[in-house]
């Protein structure tokens, strides 16, 4: 695997790790128990995540998230909650995948993961709180089952091929930017001052 590849690993399940940490902590965990994933020898330290004890612990953090992340305001109060937890995480998992024989590039993954998880966490907990406005209750769930399969099936994708990892990440950052602008612009409408009739 290439230094982009990598970067594109370590990009990708960072910014995943933003929407849904648990899930990309479970699916790793899981794919590598499972031996579905094979991974290489320089991505030896996510395979802590195969341990059993981990993998309950995400198991139990997957659950808990899949139903707090149904229900209106529960969800925004989950994020809330998880505004550190996210970051340091997909940073934990960045450093994770970059070679461990090299400080410069583990700090550097540290930083740049922990700083992608925020974005994305930064762009979900947005849309959320914006869905939430809605006064039906299914938008919530459609948007909530929409991350949990886009999250798992990109962490399995980015995981088994490094190629379209790169891609994902691309495409995660380009989707995580319009969305902040999107909430930036919706801000902006309601916080103004209503406009004087003629």
């Amino acid at each position: 695997m290439g230094v982009v590849e990598l970067i594109g690993v370590a990009t990708s399940v960072s910014l995943l790790a933003g929407w849904r940490l648990y899930l990309c902590l479970f699916a790793t965990g899981l794919a590598m128990r499972t031996g579905w994933i094979d991974l290489p020898q320089h991505l030896a330290g996510l395979s802590v995540l195969a341990n059993p004890w981990i993998l309950g612990i995400a198991g139990l953090g997957l659950v808990a998230e899949f139903f707090a992340d149904k229900i209106a305001w529960v969800d925004s109060l989950w994020d809330g909650v998880h505004t550190l937890i996210r970051p340091v995480g997909g940073a934990l998992l960045a450093m994770a995948i970059v070679d461990p024989a090299d400080p410069a590039w583990q700090v550097a993954s540290l930083l740049l993961g922990g700083g992608a998880a925020l974005l994305a966490h930064g762009a979900k907990a947005g849309t959320r709180a914006a869905v939430n406005a809605s006064p039906e209750p299914f938008s919530n769930v459609a948007v909530s089952t929409g991350e949990d399969i886009a999250t798992g099936g990109l962490v399995f994708l980015a995981l088994a091929n490094p190629v379209a990892a790169v891609l994902i990440a691309l495409l995660l950052v380009a989707l995580t930017i319009a969305v902040l602008l999107w909430l930036r612009r919706l801000w902006k409408s309601l916080s103004a001052p209503p406009q004087p009739r003629a």
